[in-house]
């Protein structure tokens, strides 16, 4: 790593985890979109639940780059990092959740193994049997290097997490240094 872009984390370590975390986050979820949509992997319910965080976690980390660039509140940009730290340490246990059910380490929840609302309503069972796709949450429909796509959102979300988790661990520093 270049000298200059040490001395910018160092000296901005806020906005440089906001860059970080939008920028990996967008990565992620673009490569979800791309296995979804251009190689036709469709994602289970716990595959888009995963999804959540990022979707959280990347406006909010330019709404923080935003904030440390106009002079926001400290202590606010303190909580969004905090809010993002949370959020992809939460998605990380989901993936390793996910992961654990793909290796059949233990079951999955019911949505994912294709419940079937009341049949006994008379008329157009046909239909709604014919009607009902469900993804299985308990198959990896895509591995490398061992890992599924389950995997290694836990292993990114990890790493978001643990940015975040610096960013605001530095912001905590700093604010406490003012205070005294």
């Amino acid at each position: 790593m270049s000298e200059i872009s040490i001395n910018m984390i160092r000296a901005r370590p806020v906005a440089s985890a906001a860059i970080a975390i939008a920028v990996a986050g967008a990565a992620t979820i673009l490569g979800a979109w791309f296995f979804q949509y251009a190689l036709g992997l469709k994602p289970c319910p716990l595959c888009l639940e995963q999804r959540y965080a990022y979707y959280f976690a990347i406006p909010l980390a330019v709404m923080v780059l935003l904030g440390d660039h106009v002079g926001a509140s400290r202590k606010v940009l303190f909580a969004a990092l905090v809010a993002i730290a949370l959020g992809m340490f939460y998605n990380a246990g989901l993936g390793v959740y996910h992961s654990g059910i793909e290796w059949k380490w233990w079951a999955g929840p019911q949505e994912c193994s294709g419940p079937l609302d009341d049949l006994s309503v008379p008329g157009g069972l046909l239909e709604r049997l014919q009607s009902i796709s469900v993804m299985r949450c308990d198959e990896a429909a895509w591995r490398f290097l061992g890992l599924s796509l389950a995997g290694y959102n836990a292993l990114i979300s990890l790493a978001l997490a643990a940015i975040a988790a610096w960013a605001a661990a530095m912001e905590w520093q700093r604010l406490r240094s003012r205070n005294l």
